[in-house]
Order: structure tokens, then C-alpha cells, then sequence
């Protein structure tokens, strides 16, 4: 019997959601694959209480899962391509980008009113350092709140701790087939979005050349989010 491809992902609905985008994907031009899913909690998802701007670039959502990729315990994993640190770990490569689903934010406010109705000193929570500048730019009479935690936590926060709103990214609720919780869209060009945001990377071990050359047909890594062809 043909041995599963083991795949290691977080536990949470959204990174499952992932895997299930990418096995999709895969399906096209490997109906016959088989596959095993691995969840790996990791320090991120532990760690509710580090402020997402003060760990961004680091590996702080994958160190679990780039280590036991590693140590051989499973052949490739699936990861937001935002949560990719900026340094990867010795001995592992990317072996695509997928495709951007959706680069921008968005605002789910708990009594329906848009980002411009908002009134001064309204409560909204958010996490990346980027959206909390953005915001400020954009609304500078807000109360920017700092929350983490998955998005099912984060819809929970809206409703218990006292805010008006949050933004977090669209591709996100689209994922998991909540995007008509998104009150108001805040494009790219108001609240410039992390490069990779939309998009899933797929990350092996540099020695398995063969498994790498698997996902080639689904990097799209050449071309900027909106559809823009990269220079």
C-alpha cells in the first residue's frame, strides 16, 4: 500500500481550511495522492498574550512544525506565507506560494457601522503593527486595542471585551466561509497588507528535491496579490 505524504499544520480551523485549500490544488495534478494530516501546536498558538507586532518576522508560528519537519516526522507543511519567518531555518526551503486568494483587510464592526461612522474613541481591535498604523491614519480618533488569538477567539472578543470592531484579514473569513461577517473592506491601498497575505506556502526539507518538484505547478510566487505580474 502506497505510504501517505504526512502533512504538518496547526490545529486551528483556519490553518485545517488551508491544508484542505492546498490538498484541493494538489487534487488537479495528483487526483491519486495520498495524505495523512499532522497537528502541531505551536508557540504561537500558546502564546495568546505576545503582542503580534513585537514577534512578526520571527518563528514564532512555526518552530514546532519547521522541527519536526526537520527531525523527519512529517514530509512537508502548509503555513500562512505571512507567518513564514524572514529567516528560514537551516536545512528547509519553500517549495511554492500559492496564489493570492485576497490581499485585503477587513472591518467587522458589532454594530454595522463603516470605518468613516465609527465616532471618536470607538474600540477596535487588531493585532500587526502595520493595521494599527494604518488605522491610526486612516481614523486617528480611534482606541486601537491589541487582541490575538484565532479568528473564532478574535469573533468572541468583538462580542465580550468592549469593542467596537475588528479588522483582521479578509481572506481569512473567506476561508472559512464567514465572509458575510465583514462589515466594510479596507482595500490595499488604505492599509498596505503584509506582501504574502492571501497567499499559503508550502515548506519541505532542501534535500527532498523530488518532493519539492510536487509543487511547482502551485507556486505563483512570481506574481503580486490583485493579479499585478511582478516585474
Amino acid at each position: 500500500m502506497e505510504t501517505p505524504y504526512r502533512i504538518g499544520t496547526r490545529t486551528s480551523l483556519l490553518a485545517l481550511k488551508q491544508v484542505e485549500e492546498v490538498l484541493g490544488l494538489l487534487g488537479t495534478f495528483y487526483p491519486d495522492m495520498k495524505v495523512k494530516v499532522i497537528g502541531i501546536d505551536t508557540y504561537g498558538d500558546k502564546d495568546n498574550i505576545t503582542p503580534i507586532s513585537k514577534i512578526e518576522g520571527t518563528d514564532f508560528f512555526t518552530r514546532e512544525i519547521d522541527e519536526a519537519l526537520l527531525k523527519e516526522e512529517i514530509d512537508f507543511a502548509v503555513h500562512s506565507a505571512k507567518d513564514i519567518p524572514d529567516i528560514l531555518s537551516p536545512g528547509l526551503s519553500i517549495a511554492a506560494f500559492t496564489w493570492c486568494l485576497d490581499p485585503d483587510d477587513a472591518l467587522i464592526s458589532r454594530d454595522g457601522k463603516k470605518l468613516e461612522e465609527l465616532p471618536d474613541g470607538a474600540r477596535i481591535g487588531t493585532s500587526s503593527r502595520r493595521r494599527k498604523d494604518g488605522l491610526k491614519r486612516l481614523r486617528p480618533g480611534l482606541h486601537i486595542v491589541d487582541i490575538r488569538g484565532n479568528i473564532e477567539q478574535r469573533l468572541k472578543m468583538l462580542e465580550e471585551n468592549n469593542l467596537d470592531g475588528i479588522v483582521i484579514a479578509a481572506c481569512a473569513l473567506m476561508r472559512l466561509g464567514l465572509e458575510s461577517r465583514i462589515t466594510q473592506r479596507i482595500a490595499a491601498r488604505d492599509i498596505k497588507p503584509h506582501p504574502m497575505q492571501g497567499r499559503l506556502a508550502i515548506v519541505t526539507r532542501q534535500d527532498e528535491k523530488d518532493l519539492a518538484g510536487l509543487f511547482s505547478a502551485l507556486d505563483d510566487s512570481r506574481r503580486l496579490c490583485g493579479g499585478v505580474a511582478e516585474k
